[in-house]
């Protein structure tokens, strides 16, 4: 068996994964994986790296992008192995693109645009170049559902499909609520419940607030204060799940009130 290369930590990166995907000699459970197989664990990835972040935990951090990095270099080997492209081809693909995308850097071009204009300039030409015929072309179907939600009105708002005041969106957020409340049917409710919430996020990005970033905040915000009644519950020689709804009302007024 040939040994691993010790040396620089990419190329051992590289071929130890390449030794796990090895048919004979490599791990069953390497080798069974394929790209939709390997997706949510890509999703999962991202996701921890954003929480590290969140927690400001470099110590985190820094394993949780040599887990994201995983899983960059297990696709690439795949698609090696594919005959499509490999490692080496993504890492030049990332590095034109960078390129391309800052002329003012890289290249000759003056830098009298803002970084939002000229971005959005060449991710256009870009768009073009791949044959989109639409404005809501290249918004990844597999996004989570509120961040898809703002790519898209975001994309409708540059051809001047967008509200021009605050007033509107939240005078739609009203409407929907309304003909949610007014629903009879299981598939009437989730079609107005998903208009409602795609409402929210019209109101919410008209007041120049990411609707994730909010929602984020707000998880947290509600995690915290939960957590703090059942401390609260609990010095109090209480169980919370027996408390009634107005003893667990009190209970977040005082946590509230503390903070």
């Amino acid at each position: 068996m040939t040994p691993l290369p010790t040396g620089p930590a990419l190329p051992r990166l590289l071929a130890i994964m390449a030794r796990l995907r090895d048919p004979v000699n490599g791990c069953d459970w390497d080798v069974a994986q394929t790209f939709a197989t390997i997706v949510p664990y890509t999703i999962e990835e991202a996701y921890e790296v954003a929480d590290a972040i969140e927690r400001e935990d470099m110590a985190a951090l820094r394993d949780e992008l040599g887990d994201l990095l995983l899983q960059v270099v297990f696709h690439a080997r795949m698609a090696e192995e594919a005959g499509l492209f490999a490692f080496d081809d993504v890492a030049a693909a990332i590095s034109d693109k960078l390129e391309y995308r800052h002329p003012h850097v890289f290249g000759d071009a003056p830098d009298d645009q803002s970084r939002e204009q000229r971005w959005e300039q060449l991710k256009a030409r870009e768009r073009e170049a791949r044959g989109a015929t639409s404005a809501l072309d290249g918004v990844a179907q597999a996004l989570p559902a509120l961040m898809r939600a703002e790519k898209l009105q975001k994309r409708a708002a540059r051809v001047g499909f967008d509200w021009t005041d605050t007033e509107g969106p939240a005078a739609k957020v009203r409407e929907e609520l309304d003909e949610l409340r007014e629903a009879r049917t299981d598939a009437d409710r989730l079609e107005e419940a998903g208009d409602l919430l795609f409402a929210a996020v019209n109101a919410v990005r008209a007041h120049g607030v990411a609707p994730e970033d909010a929602l984020r905040a707000a998880n947290a915000k509600f995690e915290r204060r939960f957590r703090a009644m059942e401390r609260l519950a609990e010095q109090d020689g209480q169980r919370f799940d027996e408390l009634t709804i107005d003893q667990q009302e009190s209970l977040w007024q005082r946590v509230k009130t503390a903070e």
